[in-house]
């Protein structure tokens, strides 16, 4: 991969070839779309490296005199070659930039392959960050505007120790980019503003951003014309974001005080303060850091130890978070401070120009598609449509496809070329009824025939893996009723056929395309916040001498039924299953329809889901409650809904599982084209936690997902 570096012995700027980074347990890998150069820190950084070692001491006096001592101790040459040394070692240059998460770390909690996510990593086509210095990126923000977001941050925190009220009179001394997004968050926060910069375009720029601004030209007049604007009285904050070093800046920000008032320094100025200057009016002086609270922290940026939110209401990665609302609601404007975008490649022009008055922020654009935000063996993200009316085939004769897969499939006209299954009197029953012209005497002719594009698999669990894998290699799109696999050797099989195959793959999860499920859905994806969630499946006994309990034809009652609420809550969630573990009273037996199921995710929400067989016939079958936020809403049997909370009640009755719009969708997909309707990392991840759950409750403790 390629990354720039600096040199701070000479200043030379590289762009070098090195290894993509492993994640350790807390972190993530992020192939960057875009960085953002500040240009104010780098170009300190680079005229810092061109300086010579006389410039560099005179620049640093308090480092100097550590030289001094450690030569006194060490000798002139020791010292020397140890400072030498020091100023050798390369650093990475850059701190705000945006990008897909390609690899995470077995303790990261909160983000998954595949994520668009802001860090503070470098200039670099790929990082490895802390989980804790990397935010969710909204879906409809753009990689480029969401790039500020580690920049706004830094202003954010600024403003954040300012303290601000409603209507308070606030100076910004210094309109660059970190200036300029100062500016727009006070505004946002109610205070009158008024930026100061020497140069006449940033000036002009602050205007067109609505922000009152003015050419500092003379010192004294400019102390004037803000003592003008406050009605003599002196404004109540000034946040000072310049890049100087004259002590003038402190002075000038003291005089346009007020008494008791705040200065906040968020810039690098000289500090050689005059004490009248404070004295006299009580001025209260802090130095900002960083993004804010956790910031250099090691427990928080590499351990990923948060601090209580009751408590640290504002850490660094909240603060992003804030950032990246303002943006996306378009209250922090951060589209006309873009100067240019330029390749990763053309940056020695870049740091050439760094400091020009039209250069303000400059983003660097990576080799980087957004296609390849998926996991590698998460493929077929899009499918080319196959058909205007396109062939279904059907395996399986049983009570659900005459129950339900055919007359749905008749309501909405499906094209239905076949039917196969064991049971002839049943095949050449259902192909009258439903005038179906073919039916298939075994499954290799259903996937060699030429007239078939769409194959739904609904027979017994027991052949489904190796049906999917047949259809998948045949490169057929393929519709499977649950479950999908009844081991996790069939299921990484499955996954090895999802590389290489043209087809399709989906699972009949009707839960999700329930008219009430959807509902929820748009209104629990207003908010990011992790939720609790019960489901309740009173699913009645059947005999133990049925198929689905036995342990090769059905595998059970969790991995047939159970397995639906797994889907559903990924869906609700928005997040993938990260532990599973399975609880049941009675003996242990492995395929128990009565157990309590204990799900974590990804996100940090949570699930329980009680599947009873030992429950009264009277009683609704099944029950979803959600609670986020203050909020609840309960599906009530798929029947009605009922909402607490929430902005806008639905209104509807009738029982919807979603079998009408999954078919609906589905063939839509065949004739058109486009997403699959549940990716296929949603697929194993669900299928992988039916698995583990059984395996939990053998064993008698959580199993993690890889």
């Amino acid at each position: 991969m390629k990354q720039i570096i600096q040199n701070l012995s000479d200043g030379s700027t590289y762009l070098i070839e090195t290894e993509i980074p492993s994640p350790s347990e807390f972190e993530v890998v992020i192939h960057n779309s875009h960085s953002l150069i500040s240009s104010g820190t780098e170009k300190m950084l680079t005229d810092f490296g061109k300086q010579s070692w006389l410039g560099k001491i005179k620049s640093q006096p308090d480092k100097f005199f550590q030289v001094l001592e450690k030569a006194k101790s060490e000798g002139l040459l020791a010292t020397y070659r140890k400072v030498k040394l020091k100023l050798d070692q390369p650093i990475p240059l850059g701190y705000s930039s945006a990008g897909v998460v390609i690899a995470a770390g077995e303790k990261v909690r909160n983000f998954k392959v595949g994520d668009r996510v802001i860090s503070n990593g470098p200039h670099a086509e790929f990082v490895c960050i802390s989980e804790n210095l990397v935010c969710r990126i909204p879906e409809e923000l753009s990689f480029e505007n969401a790039a500020f977001t580690v920049v706004g941050a830094i202003a954010l925190h600024g403003v954040r120790l300012v303290s601000p009220t409603i209507g308070e009179k606030i100076v910004v001394i210094g309109l660059g980019l970190i200036g300029l997004l100062t500016a727009q968050i006070l505004k946002i926060g109610g205070a009158e503003v008024i930026g100061i910069d020497i140069d006449p375009t940033k000036v002009d720029l602050a205007k067109s951003l609505g922000i009152s601004a003015y050419t500092s030209v003379d010192s004294d007049q400019t102390i004037q014309e803000i003592l003008f604007w406050s009605s003599g009285l002196g404004v109540d904050a000034v946040v000072i974001t310049a890049s100087s070093s004259s002590n003038q800046i402190i002075h000038q920000a003291s005089q346009m005080c007020r008494k008791r008032a705040r200065i906040v320094l968020i810039g690098v100025v000289g500090l050689d303060l005059k004490r009248d200057d404070f004295y006299k009016k009580e001025i209260s002086f802090q130095v900002s850091c960083s993004y804010g609270p956790g910031r250099y922290d090691l427990n928080y940026e590499t351990k990923n130890m948060d601090f209580p939110h009751a408590y640290v209401r504002w850490t660094e990665n909240r603060n992003f978070q804030a950032v990246l609302i303002m943006i996306q609601n378009g209250q922090l404007q951060v589209d006309k401070l873009i100067s240019k975008i330029v390749p990763l490649e053309d940056y020695d022009q870049v740091y050439s120009q760094l400091g020009q008055q039209d250069k303000l922020a400059i983003l660097f654009k990576y080799n980087f598609q957004e296609s390849e935000k998926k996991p590698v063996w998460n493929v077929h993200q899009q499918i080319a449509g196959q058909s205007k009316n396109p062939g279904i085939a059907v395996i399986g004769s049983g009570a659900f496809v005459t129950t339900v897969i055919l007359p749905t499939l008749k309501k909405l006209d499906a094209n239905i070329v076949s039917i196969n299954s064991s049971n002839s009197a049943q095949v050449g029953f259902l192909s009258q009824k439903y005038k179906i012209k073919k039916f298939q005497q075994d499954s290799k002719s259903v996937f060699l025939d030429s007239d078939t594009h769409g194959v739904i698999i609904a027979n017994r669990h027991k052949d489904h893996a190796g049906l999917v894998m047949e259809g998948l290699q045949n490169h057929k799109s393929i519709f499977v009723e649950k479950p999908l696999a009844l081991s996790l050797e069939e299921l990484e099989g499955i996954k090895n056929e999802m590389l290489e195959s043209k087809g399709s793959l989906m699972v009949g999860y009707n839960r999700r395309f329930s008219k009430y499920s959807r509902y929820l859905k748009m209104q629990l994806i207003q908010s990011n916040a992790p939720m609790q969630l019960v489901g309740i499946m009173n699913a009645g006994s059947i005999p133990m001498d049925h198929w689905i309990q036995d342990s090769e034809l059905g595998g059970g009652r969790i991995i047939g039924e159970a397995c639906h609420y797994f889907d559903l809550f990924i869906y609700l969630t928005g997040s993938l299953i990260s532990e599973v573990f399975m609880s049941s009273m009675g003996d242990f037996n492995l395929y128990t329809d009565h157990a309590t199921i204990i799900l974590k995710f990804e996100n940090g929400s949570s699930a329980t889901i009680h599947y009873f067989s030992n429950g009264s016939s009277k009683y609704p079958k099944e029950r979803i409650e959600v609670y986020q936020l203050g909020k609840t809403a309960v599906i009530d049997n798929f029947q009605s809904i009922s909402s607490y909370g929430f902005k806008n009640n639905f209104t509807s009755s009738g029982m919807d599982k979603g079998h009408l719009l999954q078919f609906k969708e589905w063939l839509t997909f065949l004739k058109e084209g486009g997403k699959p309707l549940i990716p296929f990392e949603e697929i194993y991840n669900s299928s992988s936690a039916v698995l583990l759950a059984l395996r939990s409750f053998q064993s008698g403790v959580p199993c993690k997902l890889s």
